[in-house]
């Protein structure tokens, strides 16, 4: 061949820059990359998520512990007032004289119904014992005969009984006919 045919081949054929390798473009996600990044946003919120449950479980923790702890606080400050009125019952006994000693049963009657407000107010009653024996509520610790009353039935109680709501805190002790 001439040159003359070599230069009109190449003129024909346009000279391209011909890069065998693929062209990868920098504006194109990688879609492993993608998900690895998302895999990972995931993760993260996961261990949040987690780290804030626990927290959240050991918050309501401690204050289930001081609602326990504290369960009775109310209960306890109604009650100061009944021992201060012991208390005064108490200073007045180094005085004993006759108008003394009426002053201090009358006090002692206006102790026993402040006791009597507060265990209303916190739902603390007498246990019944009109309505007959009940051993769910009362403890037999004697029998006794008893011509005037029926057998089973309650002759004299020897200390009181009392719950809370539907749950006994003590049972009454009395003693039933036989």
């Amino acid at each position: 061949m001439s040159d003359k045919e070599d230069k009109k081949i190449e003129k024909e054929v346009p000279s391209q820059d011909v890069d065998e390798s693929p062209e990868v473009e920098d504006d194109v996600p990688n879609p492993l990359e993608e998900l690895e990044l998302k895999v990972s946003e995931l993760e993260d919120l996961r261990l949040r998520d987690l780290a804030e449950f626990e927290n959240i479980k050991k918050r309501l923790e401690k204050e289930k512990m001081q609602s326990i702890a504290y369960s009775q606080e109310a209960f306890a400050r109604d009650l100061l007032s009944v021992i201060d009125s012991l208390d005064n019952a108490n200073l007045a006994l180094e005085n004993e004289s006759e108008d003394n000693l009426e002053k201090i049963k009358e006090g002692i009657d206006l102790t026993i119904d402040q006791f009597k407000k507060i265990f209303e107010k916190h739902g603390v009653e007498l246990v019944d014992i009109e309505s007959g024996f009940d051993p769910n509520f009362h403890e037999a610790v004697m029998k006794v005969d008893s011509q005037e009353h029926t057998e089973g039935a309650i002759v004299q109680v020897f200390q009181k009984g009392y719950k809370i709501k539907d749950r006994v805190l003590r049972p009454a002790m009395v003693s039933i006919a036989k």
